[in-house]
This record gives structure tokens, sequence and C-alpha cells, in this order.
């Protein structure tokens, strides 16, 4: 081993990583606490909050504001947060809502590092208390403050003793992290968990999360050790973008549990209402919490009962569960319960069959559930959940106990304490009864095997275990890079422009169909040959170019949903129908003019189906709604119909939609939801949650659809989505998905498309932005190293996974010490949980940018060197690492590299940029001089600390 690998570089890096510290650790832990409105009126807030902050000691000290009382509470009260004497780490603060601008004012020129905003009356009282909310931002914008609230109970850490609520009691200690919108059920949850000997890590009711929301509250937690699980009560998600950031990063390694309430109509209006914030489509924040590997339960009891098995029980690889039962009912119940929950029953092996026919008696079950029969005793238990922990067809475990004559709940749970752990699967217990199964209970609790009072909770309990893995899954799945043809001209990005550009000159928001499916075409999207006709004789011009049968389609600027209005015509055979079919369009559009002549019918049909673009008071002429016909082929729709469209949420921004298509799109409502960008990976996923899915895979003899083209054809649509902003609505419908037969081999299809774009006042600044942020092209760009290969430097992405993996094949020991302060074995840095973290990445939160080189005779690609760029929580500055295989250093790589980290630091706005490097890494320190970094010694004397200001 070289002289440089230390083994005290681990602790070192230990040491560094404790250093760093987060903004709201100035309210989680803080040293002192003003409590600004402290009163010693008997009930009043200011009391109680000081009451609770002095009854329960957390290693700081308490400074009361009043300016009328020379003390409170027997505490030496000061005039104004100016006169303390000490510097103040949180401001509590509990006056009437006009007074707080001047008092956050106050805190800033203080130096005060963070404040809590018990006081209500902003946004949820209307414009004043929004103009209110707007003054407190601008004044804390000045000192960079963080600020919890307004309008919520407060802070508790119960770990270490702090209670800045005005709740009646403080939390137990625990390992789950709480975060509530409602202060009122704050309190009931509070009170619930006493008499569930709950425990909270930190308990915070946020209110209306003017300054420090989901996202700021979701990274603390995630990097504090004491919590195991984040569980949230959601009215609003605010920042959506901050939300799924934090939670795509978190839920990786500890589970995160939200009931969202606003699932009906009714229920969103009173939440909004609560809030004062939009409460947005239910179903586009499934999808969200999807992507970003949230849990959503539809109960309280839910919520805690997910939070606590997840936290002592391996999340299952499937939703096969096995049901090991000493009677039939509560058997029944449970699958019932289980099926009705997404879940399924394992089906039992041969092996494990034959296993318990030499161990239970004749008359056992034969099935799941495994009914052991009500005489069973605990060894007869331990022996069936033994063969039923083994059979490789199951993913869980549900021991369910009746107390019977024969039976002995206590000793039987005794028993069951050596399979606490079954590796990779969760085993959950109900035992059913009164006191006389509570012993058993408890010593299962105390083992880690949660325990249900009844058999449909355990297995709805374990159906959300399911659910949560395979969210993970989905999105940490390594995806298949699209194929695309260099020389293919796709996506043609300069026509599209040029098309769009074109439809907004002439005022117009509704793009023709001939316009919309050249978009689709200028991004690989396969589209029928469309032909467009301004008379019947280019009509059948047309026609007889393209061959018979033909379609012919109304041709307007104004109407997109043609069939509403008799604008199809099918199945035309010759040229006298091409003619009759145009008359027969343009006397329906002359019939609806005479009977409408403001068009309001079509107008007024739904937002999703928006049919005009010109006033609605201003009678429309024939010539502003017919401008002649599209001809196209009459295409077999010997497949199936399916819809792929886009549109706006107003938190989330543009969002996917899958499903059944065809005229009865709205009547079957067979659809999924998604957020763009999507990878190959993620638009199967959205898939699986169709019913049509199980037909594309094949039904009734039928062959399978070509499903690796359709992933693809959903990426480059989502592709379209997000490269073109100008975009407001985008649908094809219907996408014809046709199977293989004989001698078709099948395709896919757009038959129609519609695109309608966003008004013509809106500015570029103003138009929606993504709820994550999609692939950063402007990172793209080509470079030579020294000995003139070419290389692109370019964002990492998560089809780059098996390229890391030969990447780390060519590291040596010291490339690898001098990265990562210790060796890891090779087969340890590229196994796939590792790998994920390093190319499924957040652009918003970091950027890696890799180098790449592509053989020119084999086209095969390798990656020369990675450069991370990680922002710290809550800070405007990021930390970067770099490595570069051993095989191509000192061919300036490093160099270029870290210059190109600097230049998209710049452009991500990021203050200041520090890397820690080892004290013998000398090649890395000399690059770090070389482009301006600062070298310090830190408190480890093995590591230095570079240090460059971006400002």
């Amino acid at each position: 081993m070289q002289k440089s690998l230390k083994p005290t570089s681990d602790r070192a890096f230990d040491i560094l990583q404790a250093e760093k510290l987060n903004p709201l650790d100035a309210i989680f832990a803080p040293q002192t606490v003003a409590v600004i409105g402290a009163s010693e009126t008997p009930g009043s807030v200011g009391r109680t909050l000081l009451w609770n902050l002095i009854t329960n000691p957390f290693g700081g000290t308490v400074f009361p504001i009043n300016p009328k009382r020379q003390s409170v509470l027997g505490i030496k009260a000061y005039p104004k947060i100016a006169d303390i004497p000490e510097a103040i780490d949180l401001a509590v603060i509990a006056t009437p809502a006009p007074t707080v601008p001047g008092i956050i004012a106050e805190c800033v020129d203080a130096g005060v590092k963070s404040a809590i905003v018990i006081s209500a009356g902003f946004k949820e009282a209307g414009a004043e208390g929004i103009a209110l909310e707007q003054e407190i931002l601008t004044q804390a914008r000045r000192g960079n403050i963080r600020i919890i609230g307004p309008n919520c109970l407060g802070v508790m850490s119960p770990l270490s003793g702090l209670n800045a609520t005005f709740a009646s009691a403080m939390a137990r200690p625990g390992n789950v992290g709480f975060i509530s919108q409602s202060g009122a059920l704050c309190t009931a949850i509070l009170d619930w968990s006493f008499q569930e000997n709950v425990g909270f890590s930190a308990f915070v009711s946020i209110g209306s999360m003017l300054d420090v929301g989901w996202g700021d509250l979701i990274y603390y937690l995630g990097d504090d050790p004491h919590t195991k699980s984040i569980v949230i009560y959601m009215e609003s998600i605010g920042d959506a973008r901050s939300f799924i950031s934090a939670a795509r990063e978190v839920a990786l390694t500890k589970p995160i549990i939200v009931i969202k309430s606003g699932r009906t109509e009714a229920a969103a209006l009173a939440a909004a209402s609560h809030t004062g914030a939009l409460a947005g489509s239910d179903a586009v924040l499934d999808a969200a919490f999807r992507r970003c590997g949230v849990l959503r339960v539809n109960s309280i009891s839910d919520l805690f009962d997910v939070a606590e098995v997840l936290a002592k029980q391996p999340r299952p690889k499937g939703p096969r569960l096995t049901i090991l039962t000493n009677a039939g009912g509560p058997g029944v119940l449970a699958t019932d319960a289980l099926i009705e929950a997404g879940g399924e029953l394992t089906a039992i092996s041969e092996e494990a069959i034959a296993s318990f026919n030499k161990i239970l008696p004749n008359h056992w079950s034969h099935n799941n559930p495994i009914d052991i029969l009500g005489d069973a005793d605990p060894q007869r238990y331990t022996q069936a959940l033994e063969i039923a922990a083994n059979d490789p067809n199951s993913d869980g475990l549900l021991v369910i106990l009746t107390p019977q004559a024969m039976t002995d709940p206590t000793q039987t749970a005794e028993q069951l304490k050596p399979y606490a752990q079954i590796p990779g699967k969760p085993i959950l217990a109900s035992w059913m009864g009164g006191a006389e199964v509570t012993a058993g209970e408890t010593i299962l609790n105390r083992q880690s095997i949660p325990t249900y009072r009844y058999p449909d909770t355990a297995t709805r309990v374990f159906s959300y275990m399911w659910q949560s893995s395979y969210n993970l899954r989905g999105i940490y799945e390594t995806p298949v890079l699209p194929a695309v043809d260099p020389n293919s001209g796709l996506p043609d990005r300069n026509l599209v422009k040029n098309i769009i550009s074109a439809a907004r000159q002439d005022g117009r928001k509704i793009l023709t169909e001939f316009e919309s499916k050249q978009i689709l075409a200028a991004y690989g999207i396969p589209v029928v040959e469309t032909c467009v006709a301004k008379s019947e004789d280019e009509a059948v011009k047309c026609a007889e170019s393209i061959g018979y049968p033909v379609v012919v389609k109304l041709y307007s600027h104004v109407i997109t949903h043609k069939t509403d209005v008799g604008g199809v015509q099918l199945n035309l055979r010759d040229a006298e129908a091409v003619r009759q079919a145009y008359r027969a369009i343009k006397s329906s559009i002359e019939e609806k003019i005479a009977k409408d002549p403001h068009y309001s019918a079509f107008t007024t049909h739904t937002s999703a189906a928006l049919s005009v673009q010109h006033g609605l008071n201003a009678p429309l002429s024939l010539t502003a709604l017919f401008l002649g016909v599209t001809v196209q082929p009459m295409v077999k729709t010997d497949g199936y119909e399916l819809i792929i469209g886009s549109s706006l949420d107003p938190q989330f921004g543009p969002v996917l939609l899958f499903g059944t298509g065809g005229q009865l799109v709205e009547v079957f409502q067979d659809r999924a939801i998604a957020l763009p960008p999507l990878n190959t990976t993620l638009a199967r996923r959205m898939m699986e949650h169709t019913k049509i899915y199980k037909a594309l895979k094949g039904v009734r003899g039928q062959e399978s659809v070509d499903m690796a083209a359709l992933e693809q054809l959903m990426v480059r649509f989502s592709q379209l989505v997000v490269e073109q902003p100008w975009i407001k609505e985008i649908d094809i419908n219907p996408l014809l998905a046709i199977p293989p037969t004989g001698l078709n081999s099948g395709g896919l299809i757009a038959l129609d498309g519609r695109i309608v774009l966003h008004p013509q006042d809106i500015q570029a600044e103003q138009l929606p932005k993504l709820a994550i942020r999609p692939y950063p092209t402007q990172y793209i760009s080509e470079w030579t190293m020294k000995d003139g290969t070419p290389v692109t430097i370019r964002p990492i992405r998560p089809e780059d996974e098996p390229l890391l993996v030969q990447f780390h094949e060519t590291l040596s020991e010291e490339s690898v010490y001098f990265r990562y302060f210790h060796l890891i074995k090779l087969s340890q840095r590229i196994t796939h949980e590792r790998l994920t973290r390093i190319c499924f990445i957040d652009y918003d939160r970091e950027m890696a940018l890799v180098v790449e080189h592509q053989d020119a005779e084999t086209k095969t690609r390798q990656i020369l060197a990675v450069g991370r760029l990680s922002k710290l929580h809550g800070t405007d500055t990021a930390e970067f690492a770099m490595i570069v295989s051993d095989l191509y250093q000192c061919q300036g790589l490093g160099t270029e590299l870290v210059r190109r980290l600097l230049q998209v630091g710049r452009q991500e706005n990021i203050g200041l940029i520090t890397a820690n490097i080892l004290s013998d890494n000398y090649g890395m320190q000399r690059v770090c001089e070389k482009l301006g970094f600062r070298l310090q010694p830190t408190s480890e004397s093995t590591v230095m600390q570079a240090e460059i200001s971006l400002q």
C-alpha cells in the first residue's frame, strides 16, 4: 500500500462532516431564545410559550421581550430585542400580525439567526395579510434570517428538551420527525401519541410556510441521525420543486409518509381557505409523491403504523403476502383487505406445500392463507413459519393468532423471536383478543415485530410497504438510453420554433392539426401522412396521391375537437366520396354558425377541450372557422387507441397523461398521470398504472405491442413538453398501438394531434416552470485533451450507470483513496444501490459532469472522469469533488473539469465553492491553486480545505 493511504482519513472525513452547519440548527438547537410577546396573562399564548421554554430545559437561555414589564414569570424582561446583551439564535414571536414586519426588521438588525412566528392573521386573512407577509420576507432577506410560520403552533425538539410551542404538553422523545401544516392537528396528535407511546425526534407546526417549507425540513430531518422516519400532515404543497427535490434524496434512506387532506373537491376548498394556498389536483399530487418516493396514506393511524413498521422491518420486494393463521375467518378477512389494497396472496410453492404436509394435520388449508388449525401450539407455529419464510414465492409474512383452548399467545410470541429479522421479507403479527394476548404483543414489539389487533390493518400496512418499495424502485431502476440516429436531424428544434413563432405572430393560440403533427414528427413521433386541401379539387388530388380509402377532416385555426362539429368523414373510397365529405364538413360548420353566431356552445366545452381563441363577443365567420380540410389515409384500427397528452397544473406546472384514447376517453377515464421529464423506466411505470397496460402486453392470443418502442415514444413526447415551454396543452388522440399479426409487424402511429399555445400577453419569464428540473443540456460541450483525443463534457444521467461500472474498474487504489479518503473495494463501489446515488441526481441540488469519449470506429463510449458540485442545504455554498481515470491522468482533464464546475457554479448562483483535499494529494492542490482557490489547513491535520468565492 502506498505511503499516503492513511487509515486516519476516515476519522478526518467524519470530523469535517460534523463541522458542517445548517441554518435550521438555530431553530432546533438554539443556545439563546427570545420570546417576543412574553406575558404573565393566564391562558395567553405569550405566557404559555415562555412557560414551556423555561420548564423544559434545553441547555440554552431564555429572554422575555415585553416593553411594559421589568420581568415576566420572574425572569428579567427587555423592552426590545436590541437590548439583549447576548446574540440571539431564535426569536419566538407572538404579537399581533401588523407588528410582525417591524419586529422581524429589529431581529435582522440585531443579528438574530431564526424566528418562529406564532401569530395568525396573514394570507389566510386575505389581501392585507398577504401584504404583511411580503413585508416580512423583504425584511428577512436583508439578514438571511430563517422563519417558520406564521400561523403555527411552534417547534419541539424532544430529544434536547426544546419546547417553543404553546401546546399543553411536551412530546415524548423518539425517532419520528413529525411536520404538520395544522397546529390544531398537532395538539390532537400530541394527545394521541401519549396514549400510543409514540415518540418524536422533532415535532414541527409549519403553518403558512412563508419561508421555511417542506423541502427545508425534509432535508434537515434527513440529515438528523436521530430521525428514522418523517411523517407529514399536508394541506398544500407550496414550493413543489423544493419538496420533490428534498424528498427524492431523503426517501432513499428514510421513509417519508404523508397524509394529504383535500382528496375531495369540498375538502380541497376547505384546505385552501385554511392555509390561503391553492390545493392543486389530487391526482397530480399522487403522481408527484410516486415520483419522489413518498408514501401517501389515508388515515392518521396509518401514518404512524407505517412509520413504525418501515423503521422496524425491511421493505418487501414484491406484493405477495403469506398469511399464517390458526383460524379461517381472520385469514379470509385479511385476504379481502390485502386484495383491496393492491396486494397479492403468495402462490405457495410445491416444495413448501410438501413441507407443510409433513408437519401439519391433514386438514390444514393446503393453500394461502395457511390455516394451521385452532389447536396449533407454539412449535407448530414456528415450524410453519420457518417453511413459509423460506418459500421463494413469498415477499412478506403475516402471522395471525386467535386465543383458543390450545393456544398459548405468550409462548408462541417467544418462539417467533428468532424470526424478527428475515432478510428481504417483513414479518407482521396480529395477536387478536384482549388482555390474554397483551404479554405476547409486548414480546413481539420488543423484537421489532409490529403487532396489530386486527389482521386487516396488518395487510393494509403490508400493502403500503410494498407501495413504498414500488415507488422507490421505479425512481432508481436503470433506464435505457433512447436510440437516436445522429444523422436523423431529430429533434428538429428549429422547425418547431418556426411553427410556434409563426402562429404567435398571427395571434393564434391553437395550432392546426397539420402543424401539430409537424411538431410531433420533429421529435421522432410517427404521424399519419397528412395533406392540406383548401378546395374540393385539392382534396381529391391529395386522396389520389395518398391512395384510397382516406379520411377527410376539418382544417381550422379555431376548432380542434373536430368530431364535435361533424368535422370528420371516414373510409372514403373514391373521388366523389371525398367531394361529398368536403361539402358535408363545410355545411356542418355553416349550420353551427347559423344557430350560434358566437359559437358559445363550443367555447364552454371544457378547459381541456378549448375550441376557440377569438373574442367570445364577436360573431364568427365561416372563413374564421373553415379553412379547408386535411386528407389522410384510412388506417385500420386493428390495435389499441391510446392518448398521450400534457396540460398545466397550477402547482406542478406541465404534467403528462397516458391512457385509453379514442372518442370515449372521458367515459373510460383510464389514465395515469406523471411529471416530466420521463425516462424509459418512468414511462413504463406510468403505463403500469392503467388498465390498458395489460392489453398492450398481449391478451387473448394477441402479441404484445412493441413496449420498448412505446416507452421511447413517451420519452420523446416528454422531451417535447420539456423543451417547448410555449406549449400550454398538447395531446395525441388517438395514438394507435398495433400489435404484430402475421405479416403485419405492428407499430405506433399518431392519427391526430392537438396543440394549444400560451396566451399572447404572457412573457417568457412568466411561463410555468417544471416541477422537476430536466436534463441541463446547456452544460454539454466538446473539448480536446492534450493528446488530441476529442471528448464530450456533459452532465451525468441515469443511463450512465453501466459506463460508471466500467469507469471504476480503471481506478487505482491511490485514486480511490484520494477521492473518498479511504479505500472502498471495487465490488462495493459498483453496487446498483451506490451508483444510483451517483447517476440519479437532482440537478437543482447538485451537478455532476462526466468526460465521455466515443471510439470513432466501434462507437463504444467510455467515461474518463467525473466531477461533482453539491449544494449544502440552506446555503449558497457548494462542495466539489473529482476523480480521473488513471489511464487518462496528466491530460488536462482535472483542470478542465474543475474549470467547468466553476462555470456551472456561477450560472447556478453559487456564492462559495469548497473542497476537502488530503494533505498529500498534491496534484489536486496544484489544480485548485491554478484556478484561484485559496488553500488552508483544517482542524484535522491530514486534510486541507480549498475555497473560492464566486461573488
